[in-house]
């Protein structure tokens, strides 16, 4: 007795994606597990499908013999001669078996086999499915919510959205459309679990990646995306091709990528920014939208960095509760301190570093080699004596300058109306003593002390007309006994 599955195959296909060839595996296994309950074994027992696969018969397996001595392996010659005139002893028969002669414990028995067996191939293959789509957007919809934990309904499964993984800008009801990254997908007791998540930096990633074609074709890269969901994102992006400009692909015309990736993120904030390898480059880009006067690196081993911006752009580098300049150190992978002018010179920092940012406050030229149209061979003779900066050759005496034997008066002279012309020179006041005999004459104490320079904090002495470390010019007051 054939039994008709066409209705039952059919729904399976249709309710769970199953394949029609796992869909006869499960059949099998659920009647050879009933011919065994009411058999004992399935040795004999044998499956046949139609050519369309939508029905089955069970045969049991005889063998033709005269006399039987084992009923479910053996046939008498008579009885197969009328299931069969052509039969011969020794030869095998199959027998088809009727279903309703299960007994109701073995038609249990059968189904519990079955569906444990459909459980089982349903995960497996939801399971390879899924592990496949790990970091790649899946839409599924609001089903319910408990403990915080969002239910999405995902077609053929659930995925679940942990309160961790939800942004705090958002709020959704029952039937509300969720787009989310799959982070997770694992095999539990009682089921398939998908983790679903909107907070990954991958997300956005993602999001971008269906906006911007650029990002999808390679032609534009990502460096890095650092995110503080809810409140902003930064995203530094390159372009392998000089003719692309990767901020302006990811932004488009007008703004309307950049404007539906802030929809889909509940309206976060997201800073498109130029990578540049530069670090000094690349921090003022990471500060964004502050605009960066200077960036000084502090310490390259350390990766420590001093950015100094003007005072009305201070509040926007540094963002609500710090935010912007968190997210830009953890973007640049820097230690950035931001300071306004102001702060900037009252810091104690190295000369080198002062003398590198000395024209944010008006000095043009800071070494004698940036000076225009200045004579080559004369910068390079006063190098040899370790004069490079522009401070360091004022503080000179003409003594001073007079033991420069590889140097003439005439490339003094036309060096010093250089520095006159380019140079904002500012005067420091003369001593009484030194007013009375053009600072020639010696202090009043002889004895040689050790002081601090007021700049830099370097030792310095009496006798010293310039700081040895830092070149500021110096200069002494004397108090008459």
């Amino acid at each position: 007795m054939a039994i008709d599955l066409s209705e039952a195959i059919h729904q399976l296909i249709q309710d769970r994606g199953m394949s029609e060839e796992l869909i006869r595996r499960t059949i099998e296994s659920t009647l050879l597990a009933a011919y065994k309950r009411r058999f004992g074994n399935v040795e004999h027992a044998v499956i046949r499908f139609s050519d369309d696969n939508r029905e089955v018969s069970i045969y049991a397996k005889k063998k033709i013999v005269d006399g039987v001595y084992d009923p479910l392996s053996e046939i008498d010659l008579e009885e197969a001669r009328e299931l069969n005139p052509e039969a011969e002893i020794g030869d095998e028969i199959l027998i088809e078996v009727n279903p309703k002669e299960f007994d109701r414990i073995s038609v249990q028995s059968a189904k519990q086999t079955a569906k444990q067996s459909l459980r089982d191939i349903h995960k497996d293959s939801l399971y390879a499915e899924y592990k496949d789509k790990i970091g790649e957007l899946v839409i599924g919809y609001y089903q319910r919510e408990r403990n915080g934990t969002i239910y999405v309904e995902l077609g053929r499964t659930e995925g679940i959205l942990p309160k961790k993984f939800q942004s705090p800008r958002e709020a959704y009801t029952v039937n509300d459309r969720i787009k989310a990254l799959i982070t997770e997908v694992n095999k539990t007791p009682t089921g398939l679990q998908v983790v679903l998540s909107r907070t990954h930096t991958d997300f956005v990633r993602a999001v971008f990646e269906v906006e911007v074609p650029e990002l999808y074709d390679k032609t534009v890269e990502i460096h890095k995306i650092v995110r503080e969901p809810g409140y902003r994102t930064k995203m530094a992006v390159y372009a392998k091709r000089d003719d692309v400009d990767p901020v302006g692909a990811c932004v488009g015309l007008k703004g309307v990528r950049i404007q539906t990736i802030i929809k889909e993120l509940e309206g976060e904030k997201i800073d498109v920014l130029k990578y540049d390898p530069d670090p000094k480059k690349f921090i003022k880009n990471a500060l964004s939208p502050a605009e960066v006067r200077e960036v000084i690196i502090i310490d390259e081993g350390k990766h420590q960095a001093l950015a100094v911006v003007a005072d009305a752009q201070f509040s926007l580098a540094i963002g609500k509760q710090g935010l912007n300049v968190k997210l830009a150190n953890r973007l640049a992978d820097w230690n950035i301190d931001v300071k306004t002018e102001a702060q900037f010179a009252e810091m104690d920092i190295a000369a080198e570093s002062r003398r590198a940012v000395s024209q944010l406050f008006g000095d043009e030229f800071s070494r004698l080699s940036e000076l225009p149209k200045v004579d080559k061979a004369t910068v390079a003779a006063l190098k040899e004596h370790g004069i490079d900066f522009i401070e360091d050759y004022i503080a000179l005496s003409q003594e001073q300058l007079a033991q420069f034997e590889n140097i003439t008066s005439e490339q003094l002279d036309k060096l010093q109306k250089l520095i006159e012309e380019y140079v904002e020179i500012v005067e420091e006041e003369e001593s009484p003593a030194q007013a009375v005999d053009g600072g020639k004459s010696e202090p009043p104490h002889q004895e040689v002390a050790d002081y601090e320079c007021p700049d830099c904090g370097a030792k310095i002495t009496l006798d010293m007309t310039s700081c040895p470390n830092c070149g500021i010019g110096l200069s002494f007051e004397y108090e008459e006994e």
